[in-house]
């Protein structure tokens, strides 16, 4: 049972393959509070609606509203932009891709991807983030 003082950390994953949200589902469930959206555009209106993630999980090739547009939409705000991105992505060339996006994203990995290194590198990001003050 959770305590009342500790707060899941809240992953946002953004992918438009039913089978990719399911095995992120779960892999992270049980460590996280998951959020799964299948396109940017949900994702955004998601997060227009008052919701933070502590970190998301980004495709880039989905219809609508693609990952770079909404990586792009959120970087350039001024309240979301300090998110950390992970890209998960079928892309050809996505080293050649992350290398020329116009925004830092803290890690990609191509799919098929090993889950145990997502789970990993997902750790290794938040246990990176700045740490709240604690009051006494």
């Amino acid at each position: 049972m959770e305590s009342a003082s500790f707060k899941r950390k809240q992953v946002l994953i953004v992918d438009d393959e039913p089978s990719i949200l399911k095995l992120l589902n779960f892999i992270l469930s049980k460590q996280y509070s998951i959020h799964m959206m299948e396109s940017g555009y949900k994702a955004h209106l998601w997060l227009e609606d008052g919701n933070f993630p502590d970190i998301i999980i980004l495709d880039l090739h989905m219809p609508h509203f693609d990952g770079t547009s909404f990586l792009k939409s959120i970087k350039i705000s001024g309240y979301y932009r300090e998110i950390p991105i992970i890209i998960l992505s079928a892309a050809e060339g996505l080293d050649k891709i992350v290398a020329n996006l116009p925004f830092k994203v803290e890690a990609y990995f191509p799919k098929p991807f090993n889950p145990e290194s997502l789970k990993d590198e997902i750790v290794r990001v938040l246990d990176a983030l700045p740490k709240p003050m604690l009051h006494k």
